[in-house]
Order: structure tokens, then C-alpha cells, then sequence
């Protein structure tokens, strides 16, 4: 197959979204497929690059208005094409001649600017983005949601038929395996975690739904009911906001709370290999990577008992309620004594997201897609 991958626009910094078009672009190229990875060019935008005032609207005119004639000069040549980020939804309008696919990896930002997520209210100028997204999913030939959850919220607030709709998992997109004791020791003191402490891990940006309040409230607790100094917190990830600064001062958990500001995969490898723990308290989520990236390295996973992080930690994730810090620090007290030291089930868990799987049936996806359109054969 001829397969045109449309990606995000670079200046957007959505690494996660630009990880996954590239093991999309290798992967099918292994599986012998004729693939090219498209993007919007940052023409105007690299004039003032950023996410915010001018720089935004830059970017809308390079995504909006200068992308979509090289968009359709690719058209022609593709047998199927493939939105990869529902956020670029709105293109769409342009496939509606070609067999197509959209992933949708979440809607929390379309529910938001619908009015159902009142802890994250959106700008007037958001919603009409959205509105305009969401049109663009009501066009889509066929929709590949990330989780079961992604999908019901998609048919819920969309006009799109069931049969449009399906779940594929994605595919870890780095080789996560437990790292020994002589390996990650270095990387620890790298990263300023005590030699030989106890620590438990969190993994997540300043987004809203992180939930990274939640965590320090939840250690704060667990602090109260240990002996001061027992265990560690180590939050990898974005720095810290002032308020988050703040908060872990309140508590007086400066000595016991180690950020680790944007480390590579090596070293969140040798976190996960490392921790007694993972703590994952979202209050939303599309997928939920770090379950089974600290699954696939034997860490054990406290998360949220909400789809999707139900879905994706099956049943060896240990899961609390995220609003409920201080019933949350006695379940993870009381289950860190009975943990099981055999991470076998937890290998098995992960082993449900494998690359392979994902891209076999993103392959079949595309041939519905093309059998619908009469051009298949």
C-alpha cells in the first residue's frame, strides 16, 4: 500500500504525537509498505516560534492555509491516508475522495471546550478551534481511538456511526525492560536520587489532569504515616510550577521530593527499574503510557480506578481513588506490604501493547478503509 502519514506541526512540540508518526513511518516501511510522513512546514512560524500570541496565530496560518495545496498534491499519489493526531482533524475536509483514518488519542480538550470538564475551562478562540476538530472527526472514514474510553467518549459527542469507531492500543515506542542494580545505580546518583533509598515514582507534565497536586497530597499522607525519611518521592517530568513549589513547602517535603526535569528514556528506565512503586493518580487520561512502561519494568503501578488506566493496568495495577488523597496513602501503605516480589504478570500486562500488534492492525484498518472506498484489488 501506498500510505500518507499526516503529522503534527513541529513547532507545536507535541513529542509525543511526533514519536508516534515515526515508529508509524518505520514500522510500515518494515511491513513493506510505501510510506511518506507529512507535516505542515513552519513557514510563517519560524518568524516567532512559540504556542502563545502571535506565534500561535503564525501557526495557524501555515497548519490552515498554507499546508493544505501540498496536502493535496500527496493526495493523488496515496492509496489510504492517515491523520495520526486527531487535533489536525480538521484536514479531513480534504480526504473525503481517498480512503482515510484518523487516531483519536484523546477528547479531553473537545469536552472541555463543550463545557464538561470544569477544572479546565477554554477560551473563546479554543472552542471555535474545537468545534472545528470535531466537525473534522464527524468527516472521518473511519476513527482508531486509543483506549475503549477514548471511543465511547468519541461516539458520545460526535455524529459518527459505531462501525466507524474502533480501539487500537498503542505500542510501547521504546524498548522498556527492567535495567539491573549495577546499571541504573549511576543514573540514580546522576539524578540526585539517595543511594540505596525507597522511593515511589511519578511520571507526568503540569497538565491539569495529572494530577500532580494530588500526588504531593497523597506522599504527605503516606509521610504522616511512616517514619519521616522511609521513602522518597521522585516526580520525572516537567519543572515544577510555582504553585506545585508551593505546595510541597506547605507540607515540608522539600528534603523528600527530587524532580527529574526532562530526562531521556535511558534514564526513566532505570527510575521505573528502581522504584518500589509508580504513582499515577490522573483524573483523565486518553491512554496512560507510564502504567505499562513501569509494567514492562517490573515496577508495580498505584493508579486511578477510571477508564482508561483500568483498562490499560488490567488486573496488577493496584487502583485508588485520585480525589481521596488520604484514603489513597493507607491503601498504598497497606498493599506495599503485601506486593509480590514476581513481576511476571506484570511483563504479561504490558505484553498486551506491543508495537507489532498496533501496526498489524492499523494495516488492517487501512484495507477496511480502501474495501469501503471500492479500490480495494
Amino acid at each position: 500500500m501506498k500510505i500518507l502519514l499526516i503529522g503534527n506541526y513541529l513547532p507545536d512540540a507535541q513529542q509525543s504525537m511526533q514519536r508516534f508518526s515515526a515508529v508509524m513511518e518505520s514500522e510500515l516501511k518494515k511491513a513493506g509498505h510505501d510510506v511518506r510522513l507529512l507535516r505542515p512546514e513552519a513557514k510563517l512560524g519560524q518568524l516567532k516560534p512559540g504556542g502563545s500570541g502571535v506565534g500561535k496565530w503564525l501557526g495557524y496560518i501555515d497548519k490552515f492555509i498554507m499546508f493544505p495545496p501540498t496536502l493535496k498534491e500527496h493526495l493523488a499519489w496515496a492509496d489510504v491516508a492517515h491523520i495520526c493526531d486527531h487535533s489536525n482533524g480538521f484536514y479531513t475536509r480534504y480526504l473525503q475522495k481517498i480512503p482515510h483514518i484518523v487516531t483519536c488519542n484523546d477528547l479531553l480538550a473537545v469536552r472541555s471546550a463543550l463545557g464538561e470538564i470544569p477544572e479546565n475551562p477554554t477560551r473563546w478562540t479554543g472552542r471555535q478551534l474545537q468545534q472545528i476538530i470535531l466537525k473534522g472527526l464527524n468527516q472521518a472514514q473511519r476513527v482508531a481511538c486509543i483506549s475503549e474510553k477514548t471511543r465511547e467518549d468519541l461516539l458520545r459527542i460526535s455524529e459518527l456511526e459505531p462501525q466507524a469507531a474502533t480501539t487500537i492500543y498503542m505500542g510501547l515506542n521504546y524498548p522498556y525492560r527492567p535495567m539491573s542494580e549495577t546499571e541504573y545505580k549511576p543514573r540514580l546518583a546522576k539524578l540526585k536520587v539517595p543511594e540505596n533509598s525507597s522511593f515511589i515514582l511519578h511520571v507526568g507534565g503540569n497538565q491539569w489532569y495529572k494530577n500532580r497536586s494530588g500526588v504531593v497530597k497523597i506522599f504527605a499522607h503516606l509521610q504522616q504515616k511512616l517514619a519521616k525519611g522511609d521513602i522518597y518521592l521522585v516526580m520525572a517530568g516537567a519543572p515544577f510550577t510555582e504553585e506545585l513549589q508551593q505546595l510541597i513547602t506547605n507540607y515540608e517535603l522539600e528534603p523528600l521530593v527530587i524532580p527529574c526535569v526532562n530526562i531521556d528514556n535511558e534514564d526513566l528506565r532505570a527510575l521505573y527499574s528502581a522504584a518500589i512503586a509508580l504513582l499515577f493518580p490522573s483524573l483523565q487520561e486518553g491512554f496512560g503510557w507510564p502504567i505499562i512502561e513501569a509494567q514492562a519494568c517490573g515496577c508495580p503501578v498505584f493508579t486511578s480506578h477510571i477508564p482508561p488506566m483500568t483498562e490499560v493496568g488490567g488486573e496488577v495495577a493496584i487502583y485508588i481513588d485520585p480525589k481521596n488523597p488520604q484514603e489513597s496513602a493507607t491503601k498504598i501503605l497497606d498493599s506495599l506490604n503485601i506486593i509480590k516480589p514476581d513481576p511476571q504478570p506484570l511483563f504479561d500486562n504490558a505484553k498486551r501493547f506491543t508495537t507489532e500488534k498496533m501496526i498489524n492492525e492499523y494495516i488492517g484498518l487501512y484495507e477496511q478503509a480502501i474495501a469501503a472506498s471500492g479500490k480495494l484489488g
